[in-house]
């Protein structure tokens, strides 16, 4: 059984947190209205092709398609394909290094609805992270309660314990309806703000 830990578990999501993202800005233009970047980040949480995708139950060009279809994007699902896998950037600058120092301190992970292609892009994130969960691989995503469950579970500590950034508010409501003290955090500015906040820096 879990028991309290001495220090908080740090969880992070990663795209548009840890990870510079400029998808959700790139749909929304391909949108036949654009909605904003808020609501967007809603619609994709919620949408069957995104969830099936993410899961890890269909490939890139199955996701592509129905995408295409259900959302009458303005771009062939090859080529949102293509452009898809580029949509995370890299880690925002100085995030690395801090992750290394931050590692020393505490334990850290990360818990993310990703995809195959993206995950395979960095490395599936080796060494970095005490804990990385992936939606792919867990097949379980965000903002589903049993994927916050799992995440409890993995970190081997109290959900109280757990100290949770995420940028979309969706998610950020069921981590802490799961126990966990979450954050909204948009970009890594914001992420060391809310840890300087905290005390925990």
């Amino acid at each position: 059984m879990p028991t309290a830990a001495a220090s908080p578990f740090l969880l992070f999501d990663l795209g548009g947190v840890l990870i510079e993202n400029n998808g959700f800005e790139r749909l929304d233009a391909l949108l036949p209205h654009p909605i904003g970047i808020e609501a967007l980040k809603a619609r994709w949480l919620a949408a069957p092709a995104v969830r099936a995708f993410e899961r890890g139950e269909t490939d890139g060009r199955t996701f592509a398609n129905a995408l295409v279809d259900d959302w009458s994007l303005s771009c062939p699902a090859a080529a949102l394909l293509d452009e898809f896998a580029g949509w995370p950037k890299g880690f925002y600058p100085g995030a690395l290094a801090w992750l290394t120092t931050l590692r020393a301190t505490c334990r850290i992970g990360c818990l993310t609805n990703s995809n195959a292609v993206h995950w395979q892009r960095f490395g599936g994130f080796a060494g970095l992270f005490d804990v990385a969960l992936s939606s792919h691989r867990t097949g379980l995503v965000k903002p589903d309660s049993d994927c916050f469950e799992h995440a409890i579970d993995a970190c081997a500590c109290l959900a109280s314990d757990i100290v949770y950034f995420d940028d979309a508010p969706a998610n950020v409501t069921a981590a802490n309806r799961a126990g966990m003290k979450a954050i909204h955090a948009d970009g890594f500015a914001a992420v060391l703000s809310a840890v300087k906040r905290l005390g925990l820096d």
